[in-house]
């Protein structure tokens, strides 16, 4: 796909800031306006959007609506249902030293947006962020991932078709383009990708003291104690691990397991994967490909780092890798300290010898950086009990993934797997600024405020 030249970058980015200053986006009907034209656009090319997905990725259109196209719909319909809402200027509690002034609390967008997605929800990851600065006020810059040239180029012809270039737009190309974009001066970046690449939008937005919403990875981890219902939780586990071929930024990465259920575990996670995919994995429609070679070649390398007890099979012509289940891990081996990103799954055991499994966990979880994601399978109240005692950007108990289909709950990372949040009202204020103002009637103006402070043990009190 060929980048976007800097010129036209620098020409996108003047019309667009012009254009805000202009005022036109400020009006709550142009945005719902604008968000139903967006809807309106999904419905039209669905069928190209999924066809871009399969082309790029081998998703199903099943898998491709559930994960993709569903969630932009409804992150639609829950802005259009709320903006006004959101958008309303809010009175607040005065305390008695302002009187007789009045407190309010407005909403106002940022401005000039840059949004930058990954390859692996190529649909979901850009235009969820989009609805969300829409839904704010604000203008866009769209850069999806050259990795996924079909989808990013089926994104563009429908933004062009949709938006005027001066409201939203689409950038295309590679690192260079990245580069070219992060020089200019944007009121907020929304990134989402890998934790070094984010190092360097940050040092980029840090010139300009320009806001981010940072989306990242890392390695979440995946608890499964004794309690736990081994069948049910193999199923989901093998689901979460095997969607989109475990390129998810919130795919559970790696196993802390009880020894005592370690091989009835493996058993049963055997087991739901052929129930979900069939007995030729390969042959399965729904199985997701990975996204290019050197991504194949990075995860078959992890294979070194330890013993597989389960899968292993591969096709580099069609970058095909069976889900694998690695035991014997070295805890500082590359397996362990980078994000997986594919169906790639190292377990490790833990007792209750010397501390309680739960500690053990603790101990393990806190030892690393933050995950985006962090995952228990076993007793409820140990569960929260861990959560209370560890950090993630979020999680489940007894399930994967699925707190991301809740638009009323935030996403996003902390510490090294992200900053900021978004989904639902968090994505409208993540591209507003909250604005607080301070109204003040005339027709008293006491005196205990100027100088030279008459009666200041009256006011002391007060205070």
């Amino acid at each position: 796909m060929e980048n976007t030249s800097t010129e036209k970058i620098q020409e996108i980015t003047k019309s667009q800031r012009e254009y805000f200053l202009t005022g036109a986006t400020l009006d709550i009907k142009f945005r719902k306006d604008m968000l139903k034209r967006l809807s309106d656009a999904m419905e039209r090319w669905e069928g190209r959007i999924s066809d871009a997905l399969w082309k790029d990725l081998h998703k199903s259109y099943e898998e491709a609506f559930l994960t993709e196209i569903s969630i932009v719909k409804g992150e639609i319909r829950n802005h259009l249902k709320h903006i006004d809402g959101w958008a309303r200027r809010k009175k607040v509690c005065s305390p008695l030293k302002l009187f007789p002034s009045r407190s309010y609390v407005t909403k106002e967008p940022l401005g000039c947006a840059l949004i930058v997605s990954p390859w692996n929800y190529p649909v979901q990851l850009l235009l969820n962020p989009l609805v969300g600065a829409i839904s704010a006020g604000c203008t866009a810059v769209l850069k999806p991932s050259p990795y996924v040239p079909n989808v990013s180029k089926v994104i563009e012809d429908m933004i062009v078709e949709t938006f005027d270039e001066k409201y939203v737009a689409v950038v295309q190309g590679n690192r260079n383009v990245n580069t070219d974009l992060l020089e200019q001066r944007w009121d907020i970046i929304f990134f989402t990708g890998s934790p070094a690449l984010a190092k360097t939008v940050m040092a980029a937005a840090a010139r300009n003291l320009t806001p981010v919403v940072l989306e990242l990875g890392g390695k979440s981890p995946c608890i499964i104690d004794k309690t736990t219902d081994i069948a049910t939780a193999a199923k989901r586990i093998a689901w979460g691990k095997t969607l989109n071929s475990g390129q998810t930024c919130i795919a559970p990465d790696y196993i802390l397991i009880h020894k005592d259920i370690k091989q009835a575990f493996v058993e049963a996670f055997a087991k739901e994967v052929s129930n979900l995919h069939g007995k030729d994995i390969k042959a399965d429609r729904h199985y997701v490909r990975i996204v290019n070679d050197k991504a194949f070649e990075r995860i078959t390398g992890y294979f070194k780092d330890g013993k597989i007890i389960y899968g292993g099979r591969t096709d580099a012509a069609t970058r095909f890798i069976e889900p694998t289940l690695i035991e014997d891990v070295a805890l500082d081996s590359p397996l362990m300290t980078e994000e997986i990103f594919g169906p790639v799954f190292p377990i490790i055991t833990l007792d209750d010898c010397g501390k309680s499994f739960c500690d053990k966990v603790v101990e393990f979880v806190t030892s690393r950086e933050k995950p985006l994601a962090f995952y228990y399978f076993g007793k409820e109240s140990d569960g929260w009990d861990i959560v209370r005692r560890t950090s993630s950007g979020g999680g489940c108990i007894n399930d994967v993934i699925m707190h991301i289909a809740n638009e009323n709950i935030p996403f996003g990372g902390v510490g090294n797997s992200g900053m900021g949040r978004y989904h639902g009202k968090e994505s409208f204020d993540a591209f507003s600024h909250t604005r607080s103002i301070v109204a003040t009637g005339n027709w008293i103006d006491l005196p205990f405020r100027y100088m030279p402070y008459n009666m200041f043990g009256l006011v002391k009190k007060i205070l």
